[in-house]
């Protein structure tokens, strides 16, 4: 049997994306198969197809989703049932039809969406490991982020704001400014006319110390900036390359404030069932007790793949992009 996925044969820019007819997978004992009904767009999907993280071909892109088991292994951990809505993070998810490991799969609590289920795990899961594990958000702490308004930026803004932090955010349009504020961002500076004026507000704000920590998830044009603004015995943590990888860094700039610097991936924090289960449960809680928003952007059809990738790596995008399979 087959199923339709979106599949590269090489790396390149969006043109190399293509819908495609594939084998329908089977799972195998401690896998659950999923009929996929929504697939998150992420940066990690735009680096897979790129090059930048290389790739066996063919390869069916996607990272995560939600929808319905449809198949249970023999030895899936977890207590899944065919018929269980879930949110899923896991390989090939641009497809109609995924296997996967139940060690990141989450059940959907009744009142959140499949769309909604699809926008939250990677992002929602980075973010919560981020301002929880990486580094510990306390209250009164000053915090900056940047690229307040994408999907990631959103989510930081509120998680810290809901820690009790001062949030400091950095977007390039006065819309974008907006949209931080209105989840959670204090302060938002314009970084449009370049860095300089960031630097200069933030020391403004804290009175020449300093940020605790900066979420970095740009990469290249935001690194140094990042440097300057942590206070002595701050915290950097460079968590995504949207600009661009970061140089190789000289490790004795660190030592000018004793600075700690942390370049994290999502997937280290979740290496067994017990640590997913822990995580994804305290995340689905806020979502489900409206504490953290997903702002959705846009939800292409499956087969428009390319405009979503064209349209994320634009960075002109506020929130979550979807494919709807």
């Amino acid at each position: 049997m087959t199923c339709h996925a979106v599949q590269i044969a090489k790396h390149g820019d969006s043109s190399v994306l293509a819908y495609v007819e594939v084998p329908k997978p089977s799972p195998k004992p401690d896998q659950v198969l999923i009929k996929v009904h929504y697939a998150g767009v992420n940066f990690i999907d735009t680096y897979q197809r790129s090059g930048l993280y290389p790739q066996p071909m063919p390869f069916i892109l996607g990272r995560e989703g939600s929808g319905e088991i449809v198949e249970v292994g023999a030895e899936a951990e977890g207590g899944f049932k065919v018929g269980d809505r879930v949110a899923f993070s896991g390989p090939s998810s641009y497809a109609e039809y995924t296997a996967i490991s139940t060690l990141t799969v989450a059940k959907l609590p009744d009142n959140i969406s499949y769309e909604k289920g699809a926008a939250l795990l990677i992002q929602g899961l980075t973010a919560w490991t981020l301002a929880r594990q990486a580094y510990k958000i306390e209250k009164g702490d000053w915090v900056l982020v940047h690229a307040a308004a994408g999907g990631m930026g959103l989510l930081l803004c509120q998680i810290a704001k809901l820690m009790g932090a001062h949030v400091i955010g950095t977007t390039s349009t006065d819309a974008k400014a907006e949209l931080a504020r209105k989840n959670g961002a204090d302060y938002v500076i314009n970084y449009a006319n370049g860095y300089d004026p960031v630097i200069e507000k933030i020391n403004e704000l804290t009175g020449g110390k300093g940020v605790h920590v900066v979420y970095d998830g740009v990469g290249a044009a935001t690194f140094d900036t990042s440097l300057k603004v942590v206070r002595r015995l701050g915290t950097v943590i460079s968590f995504g390359n949207s600009s661009g990888a970061v140089p190789p860094v000289n490790i004795l700039r660190l030592s000018e404030k004793n600075i700690r610097l942390m370049r994290t991936t999502l997937y280290q924090y979740l290496t067994t069932r017990e640590e997913f289960e822990r995580l994804s449960s305290e995340l689905l809680q806020l979502v489900a007790e409206n504490k953290l928003d997903f702002a959705v952007h846009k939800v292409y059809p499956i087969q428009e793949v390319k405009q979503a990738h064209d349209d994320i790596e634009s960075r002109k995008t506020t929130g979550k992009l979807l494919l709807k399979i």
